[in-house]
């Protein structure tokens, strides 16, 4: 194949796969905003109830199950809704990373020695954040089993939440952070480091997850603070996407990560003030 015939496939290859991570992502977001819009829709003066559908009626006690027992189905429902948050917010930030895996994937089958797909990369990422929807929903479990979280499945405790505020704050500015924010900013360092790309599946997975936990590692307390402003919280949780996405790509080394922490601690301790 001609170097020029080479990159126009890789062109169209490239925008095949921003074409599948933009699908993702909005589905996953128009997901979100229709159980945002459900759980807050009122129910209008004098409705009649026994004209209404009670599947409708109960959606936003599935959404928010609160301090009643949680049913399994409850589980299933609000495991459901963390993991395609954790779809829709990361995407967008490990799209260099997917980009950067199809171009070499293709590169890679046009010199005869093909690499696994680039999907099997992309899931095994989302594993990991799939897992991570596992510990989130038994911490909402847990949280709204000790009265510490309200309906609308955010923190009612002005304590917990600066707590969680500082916390997430100080690991912004944690060794452990900026080990794991650096591979996530360079995605050929990561390969260089991590042996390259797979061409088996199942090696292109556990590559994928490497990546997730890297990302997990240096993620997972900024996507604790969703109990803070509220898990169904579209705008919050925006704007963590935001931040994780600007802490991923732009190349300010650990600038944003520490200005934001510092942030985080600060409005911490003002709740924390507040509060006594």
């Amino acid at each position: 194949m001609s170097d020029t015939a080479l990159e126009a496939v890789l062109r169209r290859d490239r925008a095949v796969v921003t074409a599948a991570l933009v699908v993702i992502a909005v589905l996953s977001w128009a997901y979100l905003l229709w159980l945002a819009a459900d759980m807050a829709m009122p129910m209008a003066p004098g409705a009649d109830m026994a004209g209404m559908d009670m599947a409708s009626m109960d959606m936003g006690a599935a959404i928010a199950p609160g301090f009643q027992a949680w049913t399994p189905a409850d589980f299933a429902f609000i495991f459901a809704m963390w993991a395609v948050m954790m779809v829709g917010m990361m995407t967008p930030s490990v799209a260099p990373m997917v980009l950067l895996y199809a171009g070499v994937g293709r590169k890679a089958q046009a010199s005869g020695r093909p690499i696994a797909s680039t999907a099997w990369f992309f899931t095994g990422y989302l594993l990991v954040w799939i897992a991570f929807s596992i510990a989130a929903t038994c911490a909402q479990w847990l949280l709204t089993s000790l009265s510490l979280l309200g309906p609308a499945m955010a923190s009612n405790s002005t304590v917990v939440g600066g707590l969680v505020l500082i916390a997430a704050g100080l690991y912004q500015w944690a060794p452990m952070k900026g080990v794991c924010l650096r591979q996530c900013q360079a995605p050929i360092a990561f390969l260089a480091s991590h042996g390259g790309f797979r061409s088996d599946p199942l090696g292109a997975l556990r590559f994928g997850t490497i990546h997730g936990s890297y990302c997990l590692g240096c993620c997972w307390a900024l996507m604790a603070l969703l109990f803070v402003g509220g898990v169904m919280n579209v705008l919050w949780i925006a704007g963590i996407a935001i931040l994780v996405l600007l802490e991923k790509t732009v190349p300010t080394g650990q600038l944003i990560p520490r200005i934001s922490g510092a942030l985080m601690a600060i409005a911490g301790v003002w709740l924390l003030v507040g509060a006594f």
